[in-house]
């Protein structure tokens, strides 16, 4: 079955991330299979977030069943419909809640990797903040000149600080809001004043890299800075600022929630598990506006009843599947969605489009037939005696394993690569591997 190509870029990019068991940051949409019904569901999260909403979602699969690509296939397909998006995945040094500055570290990184469709790779700050001057300055023009009035630099400039002040009075009655539309001000004044030296230090100040609020007040004249208690409230101003700058609202998209369930410490943990529950409170009682949250899980850190986020009573109530819910009736609507597996027929699907795609990449034209992708996934799901303990992550990298092994053995067959010993399987990992940074 011919399927469209991605372009030879975009293929080999696809290739190379998938043969290293990590998700591709682009290109997602030509691979994507058997997730219609999460991804719907969570298009519908986002449009809530345009419409000044907020959605609160866990991601829940284990080791290589495609939660991280389900990650960054929402991330990529809010990013194309005008949304700021961030991401970052916990570790021991970014948590949600910390005393030593893990909480300000997790805010540095989502905003180290703030995305928007012109800049999708990260680092957008600055291109958003000039980009809400800028609008400003457009509004101004088109508002001076539907009045009539002579367009002079002076009131020109008048009219833009009026407007400006009309605009961060909005984020001044939310919480820190005055130092964050203080601080936007100030990088106004470095953009029309081509000051270098104030952007830089407005920029810092934006990304929670001042460590002391006397290094800030010496600086900028800001009283206030990012610490690991009110980082999460910078990311709700950050979420209602994007809005004013023109775009549809920000996604905020964690994953590794592993590394809370590994603190040791209880009270640390359990801090950390009480900060998302304020995160999600917000989102249902409606403090929090143009901000969507997704938190990529394994079902043990969700689960286990002594570390896990149902060890955190109030979570648990909350996030507890439906009674009435099965394997067969899966509950989109809920705050937890669970990843099954991908079915023996997608994954055939997916092995046709990496069968073509190796071609492309290699000048060449795909012999496989029907009959040598089934002889492979019978292999692949009998090498472990049962299917329910494979991951699609292994049966990927094994593929593109014997992909590569044919195209610089024109005289082997993928039969003979099987059965003659030539071809080891990759061996499963441990479901709780808690050393995996990107799964399939």
């Amino acid at each position: 079955m011919q399927t469209s190509l991605p372009p030879k870029r975009i293929t080999t990019t696809i290739l190379t991330a998938l043969k290293g068991g990590v998700v591709p940051r682009i290109g997602l949409e030509y691979i994507a299979v058997g997730r219609d019904r999460e991804i719907d569901a969570l298009l519908t999260d986002i449009e809530r977030v345009a419409e000044g909403g907020a959605s609160f979602r866990f991601i829940v699969g284990r080791y290589g069943s495609g939660k991280s690509f389900l990650l960054q296939t929402i991330r990529n397909y809010a990013v194309d419909r005008g949304f700021v998006v961030m991401d970052a995945d916990l570790s021991p040094e970014r948590r949600f809640a910390g005393s030593k500055g893990q909480g300000v570290a997790t805010y540095r990184e989502l905003v180290k990797n703030l995305s928007t469709k012109t800049r999708p790779d990260g680092g957008a700050l600055p291109l958003i903040l000039e980009r809400w001057i800028t609008g400003l300055q457009q509004q101004t023009r088109e508002s001076l000149s539907g009045s009539g009035e002579t367009l002079t630099a002076e009131r020109l400039n008048q009219a833009l600080q009026q407007r400006i002040q009309l605009v961060t009075a909005e984020l001044e009655g939310m919480v820190n809001g005055f130092d964050f539309a203080r601080a936007m001000q100030l990088y106004v004044r470095a953009y029309e004043q081509d000051d270098a030296d104030l952007k830089s230090n407005v920029l810092r100040w934006f990304r929670g890299e001042y460590n002391t609020r006397t290094e800030a007040r010496q600086e900028l004249g800001i009283h206030a800075i990012v610490t690991d208690d009110n980082w999460y409230d910078y990311m709700k101003i950050l979420a209602r600022f994007a809005v004013l700058a023109g775009y549809r609202g920000m996604l905020v998209i964690v994953d590794e929630l592993i590394n809370i369930f590994k603190i040791t410490h209880a009270a640390t943990r359990q801090n950390n598990y009480e900060k998302i529950l304020t995160m999600y409170n917000d989102v249902l009682q409606g403090k929090a506006r143009h901000i969507g949250f997704l938190l990529g899980a394994t079902p043990q850190c969700i689960e286990d009843k002594y570390k896990g986020v149902f060890s955190y009573e109030a979570l648990r109530s909350r996030l507890a599947d439906s009674r009435f819910a099965g394997q067969d009736t899966k509950d989109l609507l809920s705050p937890l969605i669970r990843l099954s597996l991908l079915t023996p027929e997608e994954i055939y699907v997916l092995l046709e489009k990496l069968a073509q795609m190796h071609g492309q990449m290699y000048g060449y034209h795909s012999q496989l037939c029907a009959d040598d992708l089934q002889l492979f996934l019978n292999v692949a799901y009998n090498r472990v005696g049962a299917s329910s303990l494979i991951t699609p992550r292994e049966i990927i990298r094994d593929f593109i394993d014997l992909l590569d092994l044919l195209q610089q053995n024109p005289g082997q067959t993928l039969a003979g690569l099987l059965e003659n010993g030539g071809f080891t399987p990759a061996k499963e990992q441990p479901a709780a591997d808690p050393f995996t940074t990107f799964e399939l």
